[in-house]
């Protein structure tokens, strides 16, 4: 009976949860921009890149591409101490502005990549910033989806889709799934103002809010958060004009990592700033999954030891997976993904393992990223 009680304890409000961001993501507005639109507003992109010589061209080029006033739009390159020929391939666009940050920052520092921004922001002319990631490639539409929303209500800050390029390996393709719940709960939790949660690799915000938060201070010593520390900041200032860019005009497409250890050391980072969030809720909705999750272990290893839990664990685990379906279903079908989901059943375990092991090394261990070892 104990180990019922417990079991429901964690699962009942986990479905619930789930049933909630379901309910909201299906009352989320669909950005639909009518045909007589004009934008006019002016736009700053910033893409901080640190040895992305492989990747940083096609994303300009997407950039390039824009159906947006070339007039209204700058981009700046901000090199986080690149050791390749990032800055080269950077320079064959002439209609980009490279900032180096080498000669910026002359000490070491904990978060690279909010200086970058911060850098970046300081040199904007664009009433908006918008950011996203030197291996991203941008829609055509990015920034009129963008202008859309900012030219019919008070806006300072809009959290937009991502999506992983690819799924050619299994843990390509656990990515996908994986970043599929984020970026739905993201689009249903902003959607409804229940707690802040977005990815920088689409993001867009005003010059002036940012300014008006004292950008990155106060959070500028934590690694990781450049995009949900700040629009927690922002949200907390503004809570009427966070906004969520619902369109699959606005997708941003991400690569994703190659192999299981470097999504771990990824995963690890993104956890590393779970404890350091102002807005509670999230604090609670992260608890409640990564205790859940735990408890899911817990159960699997009791059951060797008393074999009357295997039924309350495959019942848990059944309801658990069935409930996240039935809300991942519409969010792959707006990302155009469904075929994603005949896999979810098999990942259920290496999710809960990876949950499990990334919080715990988010929280108490160190990662390496990209040359640099944060703890």
């Amino acid at each position: 009976m104990v180990w019922l009680l417990l079991t429901l304890l964690l699962l009942v409000p986990y479905v619930v949860l789930l049933l909630l961001y379901h309910y909201w993501w299906s009352k989320t507005n669909t950005c639909l921009i009518p045909p007589h639109f004009t934008a006019t507003t002016n736009f700053t992109i910033l893409i901080p890149a640190r040895n992305e010589e492989a990747t940083i061209a096609a994303c300009l080029e997407s950039i390039r591409a824009l159906n947006y006033p070339k007039e209204q739009i700058e981009v700046f390159v901000i090199d986080d101490f690149s050791d390749d020929n990032t800055a080269s391939v950077v320079a064959g666009f002439h209609e980009v502005k490279l900032i180096t940050l080498k000669d910026i920052v002359h000490e070491r520092i904990n978060s690279y990549k909010k200086k970058a921004i911060e850098a970046g922001v300081e040199k904007a002319t664009g009433e908006y910033i918008v950011t996203t990631d030197a291996d991203c490639i941008v829609p055509a539409n990015w920034l009129l989806n963008f202008a859309y929303i900012i030219e019919q209500q008070p806006t300072v800050f809009i959290a937009a889709p991502v999506a992983m390029k690819e799924e050619n390996s299994f843990i390509k393709l656990f990515q996908s799934l994986d970043f599929l719940s984020l970026q739905g709960i993201t689009a249903a939790s902003v959607g409804a103002g229940f707690h802040s949660m977005c990815n920088g690799a689409n993001l867009c915000y005003s010059k002036k809010a940012f300014y008006a938060v004292d950008g990155f201070k106060g959070v500028d010593h934590i690694a990781s958060g450049d995009d949900m520390l700040l629009m927690h900041k922002l949200y907390s200032r503004f809570p009427k004009q966070v906004h969520y860019c619902k369109s699959a005009e606005s997708i941003v497409h991400t690569n994703p990592v190659e192999t299981v250890g470097e999504f771990f050391k990824q995963r690890i980072r993104w956890a590393s700033k779970a404890d350091k969030y102002d807005d509670k809720r999230i604090i609670a909705v992260l608890l409640l999954v990564y205790l859940l999750n735990v408890w899911m272990l817990v159960l699997f290893v009791a059951s060797f030891f008393m074999s009357g839990l295997w039924s309350l664990l495959l019942g848990s685990l059944l309801l658990k997976t069935a409930v996240e379906l039935f809300f991942l279903v519409p969010v792959a079908r707006f990302f155009r993904k469904e075929k994603l989901l005949w896999w979810f059943p098999f990942a259920q375990p290496f999710h809960i393992v990876y949950t499990v092991i990334a919080g715990w090394l988010g929280k108490f261990g160190s990662y390496e990223w990209k040359g640099r070892k944060v703890k």
